[in-house]
């Protein structure tokens, strides 16, 4: 089951609490007589962001065949960008036969429902939802960002927090040569598809992975795989267009 909080929740945060969304899914598995595997968890990520730790463990371990079905709440724990959640829900759950449930959304990906027919609608309730929120702390953030200050909780694979500095992002020079060889490889007309099969063929540890261990590359690696979704979502982030300083 994968759980997440974030302050996108607003003044729903005690209602979307870690805590209740927990109950919720522990009671549907126990009355459905399913099996909990694991619990993924992500408290003060935005939805609006894949590149989330416990995200993506639940993704190491859907590659692994550790599990082979995924519960949320609702569809916006999943996720609030309705192209990316589309992409999970439409392509990448069904291809590696994950039976995917949005408890109070309905949704169902192993029964045939027309809730399932509204999925891309909720995707874009949820996405707009977001953005609106955005747009209520955006105010706040502007002249930080103008500043070069990086907001996120979790720094984008390729830059580190700066030691002394709040809010200051600076090039992690360990994967510096990964992030350029990807972007290089993008620009020279290279499809998502190869730069995956590129990565993974020459044993780079995923962005979780790099993160989790501290492991770039290791010829010996079982799991920690790259995918599309993951790859896609650092191409269009803006933060590497902007200049970051090395120390």
């Amino acid at each position: 089951m994968y759980i997440r909080l974030s302050r996108e929740d607003g003044d729903k945060q005690e209602s979307e609490s870690i805590g209740n969304q927990r109950k919720i899914l522990q009671r549907y598995i126990k009355e459905n007589n399913l099996t909990l595997i694991k619990e993924y968890v992500d408290d003060g990520v935005s939805g609006t962001t894949f590149d989330r730790p416990g995200f993506n463990k639940m993704l190491e371990d859907i590659e692994n065949r550790t599990i082979n079905m995924v519960i949320t709440k609702d569809l916006s724990r999943l996720g609030r960008d309705y192209i990316t959640v589309g992409e999970y829900t439409e392509k990448y759950f069904p291809s590696n036969n994950i039976r995917y449930v949005a408890l109070t959304d309905g949704i169902d990906t192993y029964i045939d429902s027309t809730n399932n027919d509204i999925t891309p609608f909720k995707a874009i309730m949820n996405d707009m939802y977001a953005k609106d929120i955005s747009k209520k702390i955006r105010s706040v953030f502007k002249e930080k960002q103008k500043n070069g200050e990086y907001m996120c909780s979790i720094p984008a694979y390729g830059y580190k927090r700066h030691p002394t500095i709040k809010n200051k992002l600076i090039i992690d020079e360990q994967v510096r040569n990964v992030v350029e060889k990807i972007f290089d490889m993008y620009a020279n007309g290279h499809g998502s598809v190869d730069i995956v099969n590129f990565l993974n063929s020459n044993k780079y540890l995923s962005t979780w992975g790099y993160r989790k261990t501290g492991i770039i590359q290791d010829e010996n690696k079982t799991g920690y795989n790259w995918n599309e979704i993951t790859l896609c979502s650092m191409l269009r982030n803006e933060v590497y267009c902007r200049k970051h300083s090395t120390k």
